[in-house]
């Protein structure tokens, strides 16, 4: 195609995608793609460990067994109780089976809860850093995204005044993402419960996305529609991927208000109908059956936090909030030359470690980058090594 030709093509393109920025964590991702060195790969949150056997076992079994076709559009009945009875138990979410509908992981779930909420002249408040993706879905239903830095002070912990000050009659929702990606911070319940009350206040909704909710390391987790005075404006979007080991399985959920539900399984019903059925045999087993393998992925996520802070606390210059939850480490580099994505960039270049840039979750990570401890102790020790190298290179 031509020059020209191409540009007329890219004018046809609707407005909606000429906003859109890739996520920084996608592009250090393709950078470190095909290079011929040994690389320590910090950059994507994904658990290392393989989908426990029993898991696996339960969807070839349905697969066999014929459970090859579609389902209703919200999920099958028996997955649908499955994660009602697990939100009451593990996080005090009490939610019926009607008021869940089943995605293809909770990327899907969100998307669709934008969709259906927002749209041209509304508002998304959005505290940050946050994960990119929110964003660009924000804009793909046609509202506006509001970004709400959060002090790096307190350790980006919610800054209920701050967030609350943004919310006004054009709000259809504000994204609350605890434990959080990137900095693994759980927010205070009392902030959480002061931002919803203010969200009700104006008749906006409180999107909690909890899908890091079951890997907390220091206090039990509890949903957000558990403590708040009124759960009726809270919609709870969770998945299997993280707790499980199941990114690949593409099975999440939202749970809420049953008329923001069916809205969110009415537009599925356009997008992609329903979730593979056998992905959802495995999350009835995820949920049912043993929770030992997740307890093990836990404690070892727990042991590497605990490796991180203590080695970046040696570390000269570079420091991080201790991350309560979630499996990232928001490590501190503003006295390094350059920004977060030239900082990540050369350190992909010239020490072989691939991390994401703390600009690429708004403007409040500038300055930072985000570590994955989704990896083995080895290799996360030479990945801080390789780190401490270049910061001492550079400010020695």
């Amino acid at each position: 195609m031509t020059d020209a030709g191409q540009r007329e093509a890219t004018a046809r393109l609707a407005d909606r995608t000429r906003s859109l920025e890739r996520s920084k964590i996608r592009v250090m991702f393709g950078l470190a793609e095909g290079a011929d060195r040994d690389l320590v790969r910090l950059e994507v949150g994904e658990p290392d460990f393989g989908t426990p056997d029993h898991i696996i076992d339960a969807a070839a079994e349905a697969a066999h067994d014929g459970a090859t076709q579609y389902t209703e559009n919200a999920g099958i009945p028996p997955l649908r109780e499955a994660i009602s009875e697990t939100m009451a138990r593990e996080s005090g979410v009490e939610y019926d089976p009607e008021q869940i509908t089943v995605k293809n992981g909770a990327m899907e779930a969100l998307s669709l809860s934008m969709m259906a909420l927002a749209g041209p002249g509304d508002e998304v408040v959005v505290p940050t850093p946050a994960w990119p993706n929110y964003v660009n879905q924000v804009q793909l239903a046609g509202a506006t995204p509001v970004e709400v830095p959060l002090p790096a002070e307190s350790g980006f912990d919610l800054d209920a005044e701050r967030v609350a000050g943004k919310i006004g009659p054009d709000t259809a929702a504000v994204i609350l993402t605890s434990p959080s990606n990137p900095t693994g911070q759980v927010y205070d319940e009392e902030a959480v419960s002061k931002v919803a009350e203010v969200a009700e206040a104006n008749d906006a909704y409180v999107i909690a996305d909890e899908v890091y909710g079951r890997l907390t390391y220091d206090d039990e987790f509890r949903g957000t529609a558990s403590y708040v005075d009124s759960p009726e404006n809270v919609l709870t979007v969770d998945s299997c991927s993280k707790t499980y080991a199941m990114t690949g399985w593409r099975l999440g959920w939202l749970a809420g208000p049953q008329e923001v539900v069916d809205a969110v399984t009415s537009i599925g019903e356009s997008t992609t109908a329903c979730t593979s059925a056998v992905s959802q045999q495995a999350a009835l087993a995820a949920l049912t059956g043993p929770q030992e393998p997740v307890a093990e992925m836990k404690a070892a996520f727990a042991e590497r936090r605990d490796f991180v802070v203590e080695k970046v606390a040696a570390m000269p210059v570079v420091s991080c909030p201790r991350p309560e939850g979630a499996f990232y480490a928001f490590l501190d580099v503003t006295d390094l030359p350059g920004g977060s994505f030239e900082i990540a960039k050369r350190l992909l270049r010239d020490y072989g470690v691939v991390t994401a840039p703390g600009d690429g979750f708004g403007d409040a990570g500038e300055g930072y980058l985000r570590i994955s401890f989704a990896n083995s102790l080895d290799r996360i020790e030479e990945g801080l090594d390789r780190i401490e190298e270049m910061v001492r290179a550079e400010t020695e």
